[in-house]
C-alpha cells in the first residue's frame, strides 16, 4: 500500500520501501526485547520508520526528482540493497527469533485454522485500510493528497503545501511498511537481513496488476493473488513456485491491460 501511495504521488517506483520493511521488523525486534512489550515495540518501531521515511523522500528522491524516472529508481534500488548490507554489519547475517506473545485466540472455522498472529495480521489490516479510506476520503488531508497526485505544481499554485503532503504520504506509508515487517516476523518467527527481498519485487508486481499508483488496485490484486496461490499451488498442486503467480500476473497485464486493474491512462 506504501509503495502504490508513494508512487500515486511522485511517480516513483519506491524500491526502497522494502527496505524500510526490514528497519521496521529489526526496530520492533529490538524494542521487544527492551520493553517486553509487542504493541510499544510496534509503536516504536513505527514512528522511526515514519522519520526515516522523511528523510529518504526529502534527501534522496527530492533532489532527484528533475532528473529522468530511472534516476530516482536506481538511486531507490541502491538505498535498498544498502540497507540489507547495514543489518547484515550490525545483526548479523543469520536470522533472529521474534518471540512475542499475541494476545489474541486462536479460531478454528470448518477444517481452517487461523492462529493468533494471522488473525492480528488480519483486524491490522482491515484497520490500516479503514483509516487510509477515512484520510484519503473525509479529510482536507486526503483532498491535498488528491490535488498533489493529480497535478503537483497545480497544487502548489492554488495553495497546497505540496512538500508536507509528501513527507506525510511517505511518513505513513513507512509506518505502514514498519508494522508489516514487524507482523510477519513474528508470523514466522523470523527477522533476518534479506526479509524484503522478495517483498521488494512482489509488490511491484502487485502494483502494476492493481494499476500504478491506484491503492485500491493494489489492495484488490493482493486479495486475489493470495486467494489464487493459496487454490493454484496449495489444492491444485501446480508445480510452480508460489511467489511465482505475482509475476505471471504482472507479465499478462503488460500484454492485456498495461494500466492495471484501476489504473488509468497518462
Amino acid at each position: 500500500m506504501g509503495l502504490a501511495m508513494v508512487y500515486g504521488i511522485l511517480r516513483i517506483l519506491h524500491v526502497a520501501h522494502a527496505g524500510v520493511y526490514t528497519i521496521g521488523a529489526y526496530l520492533g525486534l529490538f524494542f521487544f526485547f527492551q520493553t517486553k512489550s509487542f504493541v510499544l515495540s510496534a509503536i516504536f518501531s513505527m514512528a522511526i520508520c515514519a522519520l526515516i521515511g522523511i528523510a529518504i523522500q526529502r534527501f534522496v528522491y527530492y533532489p532527484l526528482l528533475k532528473f529522468p524516472p530511472f534516476v530516482p529508481l536506481i538511486a531507490g534500488i541502491a538505498l535498498f540493497l544498502a540497507v540489507g548490507e547495514i543489518c547484515r554489519l550490525i545483526a548479523g547475517p543469520y536470522p533472529r527469533s521474534f518471540p512475542a506473545h499475541i494476545s489474541l485466540p486462536s479460531i478454528k472455522i470448518g477444517g481452517v485454522f487461523i492462529s493468533s498472529i494471522q488473525l492480528l495480521i488480519f483486524i491490522a489490516t482491515a484497520l490500516i485500510l479503514i483509516f487510509q479510506w477515512f484520510i484519503s476520503s473525509k479529510t482536507s488531508f486526503g483532498l491535498m493528497m488528491r490535488a498533489t497526485s493529480q497535478d503537483l505544481e497545480m497544487a502548489e499554485s492554488i495553495g497546497i503545501n505540496s512538500r508536507m503532503v509528501v513527507a506525510l504520504t511517505f511518513a505513513l506509508g513507512s509506518a505502514f511498511a514498519a508494522l508489516a515487517g514487524i507482523l510477519v516476523g513474528v508470523n514466522y518467527n523470523q527477522v533476518y537481513p534479506a526479509m524484503g527481498n522478495m517483498p521488494a519485487y512482489k509488490s511491484l508486481a502487485l502494483i502494476v496488476v492493481g494499476g500504478l499508483g491506484s491503492v485500491p488496485g493494489a489492495v484488490i490484486a493482493s486479495l486475489l493473488l493470495g486467494v489464487a496461490e493459496t487454490l493454484l499451488i496449495g489444492y491444485a498442486k501446480i508445480p510452480l513456485p508460489r511467489d511465482a503467480l505475482a509475476f505471471i500476473a504482472m507479465i499478462i497485464f503488460l500484454l492485456i491491460k498495461p494500466q492495471g486493474l484501476f489504473g488509468g491512462r497518462r
